[in-house]
């Protein structure tokens, strides 16, 4: 919100405010053509239209761990990275956006409202100000400025941000660079960029090849394909968990060997998905990945064509036509597609459908699944990796996940009882 001024020195009621530097992610959020409404609309049908688009960004924002800081009418200002910050606040803050136009494509096709936004993020440095009252915060910057100058050049039903939030989600949202833009206040044009959609994470890495070498990683690789030779070779499942602190080189890791399994002359099943340390209801969001991957299923799409292109999928698995279909019904909730029928259903069903699926899988390929962050799965997700090791015997599945070293505090009975094999990264790769 706007700045906050200093407490009176002559108020003993009055509390201190602290100030701190961070990098936030800011979104601004703004109704286009919604002046013009209200001047030919019912005062009634206006608080009603600004109230259900309020309710839905606000929804979205705090959905992705963000804060919604200020109302503005037929706007809304909103900030991720405080009070609380995570290392994905841009990710966390375009994610925000894209699903902010989804809510508000359903209102309107529900209620007809006829919503239409302008939506900026921004990445940058801010003085954030934070006291034990709520009425006693801000965020004050040059990113808050820029992003509602950024906002009011969008087209309608877009988002754009500027160069720092591109770099930041290149890897995980699909951009379209546009011309740069002159803001008032910059001295220079502002490269920006229109955030289109969240990139297919599902089962296949995104283009991300890196531009160093691989260097001091080769034991490690070679403990990874070491354990992929044995799964398949024994023909059972195997969990290699990687740890190590953000930045030291995980996600490099599980690139190389993605790179020496395509090497292979067999075909083999790659499967990747993320545990999600926000948000509501994704409780098996990285489960659901794997499942949408090899079902062709994108993450717009509508529930039909979701149950539909699952359906396809599981029946080119499970020959028989009954287990296929019970299968399946099983996997809906995996990919948004909830079937009422399933609402019921007891989760060691659940369970051993979705066993019964990747045991269908690995039986065409061998098949390799990668589940990243699992120190932000819950213990939903755990139980699963469990119940799956224990019962898919016969397959040659590798788990790899990666994780903070944490898993092991959160979670010390990660390691008991399982084919369990440990790479922990302790400083970064460098060329």
């Amino acid at each position: 919100g706007a700045p906050i001024a200093a407490a009176s020195i002559d108020d003993p009621a009055a509390e201190p405010s602290t100030e701190e530097r961070r990098v936030v992610s800011v979104v601004f959020c703004d109704l286009a053509g919604f002046t013009a409404h209200t001047e030919r609309s019912d005062p009634e049908d206006v608080r009603t239209r600004l109230t259900a688009f309020h309710n839905a960004v606000r929804m979205d924002v705090e959905r992705f761990g963000g804060r919604v800081e200020q109302l503005m009418g037929d706007g809304v200002f909103a900030v991720f990275g405080a009070p609380t910050a995570h290392e994905d606040d841009p990710e966390r803050a375009v994610q925000a956006a894209l699903r902010i136009l989804d809510s508000l494509k359903q209102l309107n096709e529900e209620r007809r409202l006829g919503l239409e936004v302008r939506i900026a993020v921004t990445t940058g440095e801010a003085v954030v100000q934070v006291s034990d009252r709520p009425d006693r915060e801000g965020i004050v910057g040059d990113v808050v400025n820029t992003a509602s100058r950024l906002e009011s050049v969008a087209a309608t039903g877009t988002i754009i941000v500027d160069e720092r939030t591109f770099r930041a989600t290149m890897h995980s949202i699909e951009h379209t660079a546009l011309d740069p833009v002159s803001l008032k206040g910059k001295a220079e044009p502002l490269s920006i960029w229109r955030a289109e959609a969240a990139k297919s994470r599902y089962g296949v890495a995104v283009d991300d090849a890196p531009d160093t070498p691989f260097v001091g990683r080769d034991a490690e690789l070679a403990l990874l394909v070491d354990a992929f030779e044995r799964t398949i070779s024994r023909s059972h499942p195997l969990i290699v968990t990687i740890t190590g602190e953000p930045g030291v080189g995980k996600s490099r890791l599980i690139r190389e060997f993605r790179n020496a399994v395509d090497d292979r002359d067999d075909l083999v099943f790659w499967r990747q998905g993320r545990c999600l340390p926000y948000g509501e209801t994704v409780s098996f969001w990285a489960i659901g990945e794997i499942v949408k991957s090899h079902a062709g299923i994108l993450e717009s799409e509508a529930p039909e064509s979701a149950m539909s292109k699952l359906e396809e999928a599981v029946a080119v698995l499970i020959e028989d036509p009954q287990a296929a279909d019970w299968v399946a019904r099983r996997l809906l909730p995996l990919v948004g597609a909830m079937d009422p029928a399933t609402g019921g259903i007891a989760r060691e069903e659940l369970f051993t459908a979705w066993t019964r699926f990747f045991e269908a899988l690995a039986a065409k390929n061998p098949l390799v699944m990668v589940l990243e962050d699992l120190h932000w799965a819950d213990e939903a997700v755990v139980e699963f990796v469990d119940h799956l090791t224990e019962w898919a015997t016969g397959s040659p599945i590798l788990l790899v996940a990666t994780a903070r070293p944490e898993l092991f505090t959160d979670r010390p009975d990660w390691a008991a009882g399982k084919r369990l094999s440990l790479i922990h990264i302790s400083e970064p790769t460098r060329p």
